[in-house]
């Protein structure tokens, strides 16, 4: 072949890219399937088996919260004892401004106290007036009704008081007019004992205002009361 030839020859093949032998190394790689052939190019290196340290744990320092500076901390702190203070200063006058309104006013007070002159009852006799929503009894004893009631054996009595304990003075008997048993009203000077008497349920009281007989549990409640003067009685 001459020389011509040859180089027309060569002329007409198409020029081939360079490309990369690849060197197909055969390694087995456990995984979860099985075991699969890995390709790796001939210029690139692997790493040989413990080269890198492929457990160890990265540093999150970085993103730790830290705390406020010591400055922060005590305006923090001057903050929420301020705070606190002014809670107690409110709730304080919260409370007062709430019992002001809750204070009785004058009319109540006046109710609350009444004053009767004591001139216009006549021995032996009783008068009835109305103290918040009640009846009172009030009876100008004789002396032989204050006598009679001391000479009782009060220490044998179903509610034991002697008559000393229910009165400020011996001739001015004051009670409430309300039957110790259901609240109701009883009548006075009757009954067995010269006293009042129950008419609802048949209960009888001495001229104390002792319980003596049926359903009463107790004595006819005796009231605060007092004498400013001779002549005056106060009840509240």
């Amino acid at each position: 072949m001459s020389l011509s030839l040859v180089t027309r020859s060569v002329l007409r093949k198409p020029q081939r890219a360079l490309i990369p032998v690849l060197n197909i190394q055969t390694a087995l790689v456990s995984n979860d399937i099985g075991p699969k052939r890995a390709e790796t190019p001939e210029y690139v290196v692997t790493p040989s088996r413990g080269t890198y340290d492929t457990l160890k744990v990265p540093s999150f320092k970085a993103y730790e919260t830290r705390g406020p500076p010591r400055g922060h901390q005590n305006i923090a702190y001057f903050m929420a004892g301020a705070l606190g203070v002014t809670t107690a200063v409110g709730a304080k006058d919260t409370v007062a401004s709430f019992l002001a309104n809750m204070s009785a006013s004058a009319d109540v007070l006046a109710q609350a106290k009444v004053e009767i002159g004591l001139g216009a009852i006549p021995e032996g006799k009783n008068i009835i007036i109305k103290w918040r929503g009640k009846p009172v009894f009030i009876r100008h004893r004789t002396q032989n009704e204050i006598e009679e009631a001391r000479k009782t054996d009060w220490k044998s009595l179903r509610d034991p008081q002697p008559d000393e304990e229910r009165v400020l003075k011996p001739e001015w008997l004051i009670m409430l007019g309300v039957c110790t048993h259901l609240g109701c009203v009883p009548i006075g000077e009757s009954g067995d004992f010269g006293g009042w008497f129950c008419p609802c349920h048949g209960s009888h009281y001495d001229i104390s205002g002792r319980a003596r007989k049926g359903p009463a549990p107790s004595n006819l409640e005796v009231p605060q009361y007092s004498f400013p003067t001779e002549d005056t009685l106060v009840i509240g």
